[in-house]
Parts: structure tokens; sequence; C-alpha cells
């Protein structure tokens, strides 16, 4: 039994960080735009650099590593390609000769790599624990619950989902066996387009954010075309009248990283850097947005700053751990990029891929053992596929 200590009080003085917190200094790093008050761990120990070297040589090209472009730098080095979560989950198609596909991300795309690659392929993903908080706002029960209340309020018939790539394979499923279609933030416009072709009525699973934008900022409509469907309200806190007249039924979900980014951030760099150009994700809220000035995903904000000309100055808002991997390569051709927000941090589900995890399990596949693997069941997956080739055979 371990012996139960009594702590000892310690004579020490606040710490930067502490008065930071308390409201009571200011961090002149987070000032910048780039970092936040506290940080990653540091980084991972040479040894470990070295056996993650030498796992993934011994497997060659039987192991083929993903990286979502939020990952640490620490795994990063070690992906074959990196790029958001659909981009990853083609790319792992694309290799039918790789065995195992190492997925660093989060559940959802590890899913969705199961889904499309070949019945002779194991997709990994280092930790288990690693999820979305927005896919997790949506659960099949939930989905099923409200497509029922569609159905009483007479407007299913009419009604086609879309659901964004963010949701878990059960919501994929649900949306294909509706005939319904999966999107990204790229195509999300293409997709609205289809679907209202097919249909009176969008029921957008599950970012809310993404599904407005796309909506009022894109297509035109306007603000009372959209009502927000909340799952822990009875009917989804909207009456019969609501749903038949509105045109698109958001899912009442979030990215937990872009939501947090505000009308007030978006002034406030403005004020701090003359001449800056505010670059946003379309997961962020409607009024930040509004506000910005330029939109777009993930690929899309890393061509943009790619063709920027030297000198220009960038705010941009989305995860943490990509704006800075952005601002330190495009540094030497003079281009300033700060981090929209100076207290929103990294995506903590992201950041538990690490560099110890992704050691684990490579070793493991070396000694011939698979960890954590991802599989999607037949049924699940064949409606969820359904649901990806609309997508894919979208114009």
């Amino acid at each position: 039994m371990r012996a139960v200590t009594t702590a000892q009080p310690l004579d020490v003085q606040p710490t930067p960080l502490a008065l930071l917190l308390l409201g009571r200094d200011a961090d002149p790093r987070s000032e910048r735009g780039v970092e936040c008050p506290g940080d990653l761990p540091a980084p991972s120990d040479p040894d470990l650099v070295a056996r993650a070297r030498a796992a993934k040589e011994k497997l060659g090209d039987k192991v083929f590593v993903l990286g979502h472009h939020y990952q640490r730098d620490e795994v990063i080095e070690f992906a074959d390609v990196t790029g958001d979560s659909f981009k990853l989950a083609r790319d792992a198609a694309a290799r039918p000769d790789a065995e195992y596909i190492v997925f660093c991300g989060v559940h959802f795309m590890a899913e969705s790599a199961d889904i499309l690659t070949g019945d002779g392929q194991q997709v990994v993903l280092p930790d288990l624990a690693a999820g979305c908080s927005m896919a997790d706002m949506a659960t099949a029960e939930q989905v099923a619950e409200c497509w029922d209340v569609l159905t009483e309020a007479g407007v299913a018939e009419t009604t086609v989902p879309v659901s964004y790539m963010n949701s878990s394979a059960d919501i994929k499923a649900f949306t294909g066996r509706h005939g319904g279609t999966i999107c990204t933030s790229s195509n999300a416009r293409r997709a609205l387009d289809w679907a209202f072709q097919q249909g009176e009525k969008v029921l957008f699973l599950p970012d809310q954010h993404l599904g407005r934008n796309t909506a009022v900022r894109d297509m035109g409509m306007s603000l009372d075309d959209c009502v927000v469907y909340n799952p822990h309200k009875p009917g989804g806190g909207l009456t019969t009248e609501q749903l038949r007249a509105a045109k698109m039924i958001l899912w009442r979900g979030h990215c937990s990283v872009h939501g947090r980014f505000s009308l007030e951030s978006v002034r406030e760099v403005r004020e701090r850097i003359p001449g800056v150009n505010v670059l946003v994700h379309p997961e962020c809220k409607h009024e930040v947005v509004a506000a910005a000035d330029l939109v777009g995903s993930t690929e899309y904000i890393i061509k943009t700053l790619e063709a920027a000309p030297p000198g220009s100055k960038w705010a941009i808002g989305t995860e943490l751990n990509l704006v800075r991997r952005l601002a330190n390569r495009f540094a030497a051709e003079d281009k300033e990029i700060v981090f929209l927000d100076k207290t929103v941090c990294f995506c903590s589900t992201m950041n538990r891929i690490d560099l110890p995890h992704l050691v684990w399990t490579l070793e493991s596949l070396v000694a011939g053992k698979v960890v954590n693997r991802i599989q999607v069941d037949a049924e699940t997956e064949a409606h969820a596929k359904a649901a990806l080739e609309r997508m894919l055979a979208l114009p």
C-alpha cells in the first residue's frame, strides 16, 4: 500500500500563467496571437523519435501513416500524407497494398477510412480516447427521434439529410438510408444545391454553423430560413409551424475550437494589426464569418496563405497547431500569420495522439499485434458508403 503523506504548505509566488488565468496579468507571447496561455508538453525525447523511425522502417510498405492538419508536429513528422479528414480517407483508399492504416486523427476519421478502404486493410487509431466533441453531439438515437419529429410534422418526406464529414459512422449510415449525402467544409454548397434538387428542406448534421454559413453566406438564404433542432428539448424545441416554414433544419452541434472565436476577436485583431486579413473556417459562428475577409476550409486556408504576397498580414481562425505550423512555414517569406484569438488553444482530443502512442502502435504492429483497430459493421458501412458515394458523385 502506498504511504499517505500530508502536503506541507509551500512558500511560492504566483507564476505569470497563474496571474494570467486570474486576470491579473498579461502574456506577451499569447498576445502575438500564435501562442496561447499554457502550451503542449515538451517534445518527446530523442529515444522515442529513433524508435518511431525504426519501427516505421521495419514495417515498410505494410504501413501507411495519415496525419491530420491539427496534429502535433512530432506526429506530423512521421505521416506519409497530411490533409483534412476526407482527403486522408481517400488517400488511404488509394493505397490498397498497405496492410495497416495508422490514422493520426480522431475516431470518426478512422471510421471513414475503414469504410472506404478494402477488406484486407486494417485501420488503427493510436489512442481510442481521441474523439470529436462535435461528432459526439449527434447520436443515432437522437437523430432517429428527430426524424420521428419531422415525420409527425409532415415534413420528413420532403427533407433531405446532409451530414458533415465530422460525424460518426452511425450518422453517415442514417444519412445514406434516408437518401442524403455527406459534405465537407469545401463542398457544402454543392451538397446543399444537390439536396434542394431532391427535396424542399435539409436536415443538416451535426454542425449548425457550417450549415447556417453555407445557406446564408453562400446561397443567399436568410437567417429566418434556418431553425435549430435541440435534441435535449422535447420536439427539438421547435413547433410544427417552425419546422414547416424552415428550409434549413440545423442540428444543435458545433466545434469546440471554432465555436469559441468571437466577433470581439475579429475587432481586437484589426485594432492590434492594421491591414490584417482575417481568414476563418466556416465552422465559426455566423457573426465571425460575416466579419471576416475570407472564409474557407482547412485546405483553402493553406492554399490562400501559399498564394499570399510577401509582407501580407493574416489572422487565422482555426486550430492552433495548424496556425503555428503555417506561421513558421511562411516566416521566411515575410508573411505575418497570427492566431485570431489570444486564449483559444489546441484541439484537446486531436492532441491525444502523441508520439508515445504512435510509437506504441508502430512497435505493436512490428510485433504482429494490431492494437486499437477501428471496424465499422457491415450494415452501417453499406449505408454510410452510399452517402459518401453520393458526395463523390456531386457535380
